[in-house]
């Protein structure tokens, strides 16, 4: 090899972290290129971004830190949001930097297109740490290469996708990063603050947090020696999921509820983690006594839960009434298994993580001999665990596919070199491209375009469209001329409005609140006489719809003669006074007349 290549090679393995961070400025900076239009047009597409800005800009108007109730949604009480202050953080920080050069409205913009990439520096480091940890010094930048391909992650990281899923990918990584880390008391301390970080987010990647939990301490069980990583393990998720609620848990996350870090995870961290701990100080030789006291410690755990909090046990932790399970949190599209999502859509989701656990169990079983077979066993039980929650929920596709990087990466330091020592040159280059595009699944996203399966409707266009132009800034601006009011309009658009105009609105998909979502879907689908009382009760002055939104479909396939699917024909009760709009608007627009007598409709 010339001295040259082997000082980069060298410089790549000595300085890897710097490359590593070069790599993702440069992929950051390719987001922001592209993706610039939409960040200065503030185009953020998901309710839970336009949530967490309001939530941002409610903490700089001076709302307290503990207060995390969102006024401008069911005023004058607001909506619950169960989320913590932990990733306003870094968001509020930039909007405070850039405020002076830029003014607020460019700052929050130049922030949500930023905020997001700053989780997507930890992945990388993270993933790059743990794949030399496991496969070789010098296997990471086929990590990276690897990642730019896991379609479902990397949208979690693109500018303006603001809202916590990114923080708690990086967290799930870091954790990755600390099961490959052999200095034990190191490794455990990572997973166990990198979990309680992530519990201090959010619950949804509690599974995870307890999959990690539980192979540490498998760990511990086969091999006597891993106390140490299983005692700072145990001690620092209590401590840390202890240190997240006292500081960011909100004033409502105090109850006893199941949907975040409230006390009831608070005692069920501490205890597991005081357990762990105390078991791992005595030196205990036969693998059979650690296997007892660990099932103990583990029913023990269970049986207390259970008794003390059994609101959190056989349900959903949302604590949602049946009838807004079934009308509303059941049909949430991320939330389906795998196997009911259209074939089109799932097969770019699930491909990498079967080839990654693959991988997985190939790097273990070559390293079955050596100390890196136990790295590997974890990281191959993750990834196992990961692929199996999407027969759950397809939202786990970017956790499945982010685990599923070191095992795809194995494969590669495998094939490649193979394809490498072969005599022909085609076949060494043809060899080389065609194995990174089946072992990152990028080959599925040609083939699938041109396989005739689930196919779009015809009615799908016009949905979409609807989808987009309702959320746009131009659609909303005209509300702007109106005085303030409050805006009973659908579920989903409630965070896109209180976002982008002075107006407030009723509801907004979030499952606290459900009985605010429940009148709304109760308004809109029941009698046009019963639409008047309910938006009596929550102080609603106009009547907004987004012609053709997905939500509105639901409406009118529930109850074709209800009140929205008579506004859709053009059947407008008396009491409803016409807005007038632009012309190319999406939405309709009514005042609302409480003193005018209600009339039988035309159609009744």
């Amino acid at each position: 090899m010339p001295s040259g290549a082997l000082r980069l090679r060298d410089d790549f393995d000595r300085h890897w972290l710097r490359w590593a961070l070069l790599a993702w400025l440069l992929i950051a900076a390719w987001f922001l290129a592209t993706r610039w239009g939409m960040i200065y047009w503030l185009a953020l597409g998901d309710t839970d971004d336009n949530m967490r800005l309001m939530q941002v800009r409610a903490l700089l108007d001076g709302q307290g830190w503990y207060d995390l109730r969102q006024y401008r949604l069911d005023p004058p009480g607001g909506f619950n949001i169960h989320w913590s202050r932990l990733v306003d953080l870094p968001i509020a920080g930039m909007i405070l930097l850039l405020q002076p050069l830029l003014g607020t409205a460019m700052a929050e913009k130049i922030a949500c297109g930023i905020a997001p990439l700053l989780p997507l520096g930890v992945v990388v480091t993270a993933m790059s740490l743990a794949v030399r940890r496991l496969v070789a010094p010098l296997a990471w930048p086929i990590t990276v290469a690897l990642m730019l391909g896991c379609t479902s992650t990397m949208l979690m990281f693109a500018p303006l996708r603001i809202d916590h899923h990114g923080w708690q990918l990086a967290c799930l990584a870091v954790t990755v990063a600390g099961m490959a880390d052999p200095r034990r008391a190191r490794g455990g301390a990572t997973v166990g603050l990198s979990s309680a970080l992530s519990l201090t987010i959010g619950l949804e990647l509690l599974p995870y947090c307890a999959a990690a939990g539980a192979i540490v301490t498998l760990r511990w069980i086969w091999d006597g020696e891993e106390a140490r990583r299983m005692r700072t393990y145990g001690l620092t998720l209590a401590s840390g999921s202890a240190f997240g609620f006292a500081v960011f848990g909100s004033y409502d996350n105090m109850a006893m509820r199941c949907d975040a870090l409230t006390p009831v995870w608070l005692s069920a961290m501490i205890a597991a983690g005081g357990l762990l701990f105390a078991m791992s100080l005595p030196r205990i030789a036969r693998r059979w006594l650690r296997l007892v006291m660990a099932a103990a410690a583990g029913a023990f755990i269970a049986g207390a839960f259970a008794s003390v909090f059994p609101q959190c046990v056989g349900g959903r932790l949302e604590g949602v009434s049946p009838e807004l399970e079934e009308t509303w949190l059941n049909n949430v599209r991320e939330a389906r298994p795998i196997f009911r999502v259209p074939l089109r859509n799932a097969l770019p989701i699930s491909v990498l993580p079967a080839i990654g656990l693959i991988g997985a169990l190939v790097a273990f079983w070559r390293a079955r001999r050596t100390p890196a077979a136990v790295g590997w066993a974890a990281v191959a039980l993750f990834t196992l665990f990961a692929s199996a929650m999407l027969m759950w929920q397809v939202r786990a596709g970017p956790a499945a596919q982010m685990l599923s990087l070191p095992g795809a990466t194995a494969l590669l330091w495998i094939i490649v070199p193979w394809c490498m020592r072969q005599r022909w040159m085609l076949v060494r280059v043809i060899g080389v491209v065609a194995a990174f595009m089946i072992v990152s699944g990028l080959f599925v996203a040609y083939v699938i375009k041109w396989l005739p399966i689930d196919l779009p409707t015809g009615r799908s266009p016009v949905v979409a469209k609807a989808n987009s132009n309702c959320q746009r800034f131009w659609a909303m601006k005209p509300l702007e001329k109106l005085p303030s009011a409050t805006m009973f309009t659908q579920v989903d658009l409630g965070p896109r409005l209180i976002t982008l105009t002075h107006h407030n609105a009723v509801a907004g998909p979030y499952h606290r609140n459900g009985q605010a979502i429940l009148d709304v879907h109760h308004a809109f689908t029941g009698k046009p006489q019963d639409f008047r009382p309910i938006a009596a009760r929550h102080h609603a002055e106009y009547v907004l719809i987004c012609v053709n939104m997905a939500e509105t479909t639901v409406y009118r396939a529930r109850n074709p003669h209800g009140f929205y699917a008579q506004l859709h024909r053009g059947i407008v009760p008396d009491w409803l006074t016409p807005v007038e709009l632009p012309e190319k608007t999406p939405f309709k627009l009514w005042r609302i007349d409480y003193d005018a007598p209600a009339a039988p409709p035309a159609d009744q």
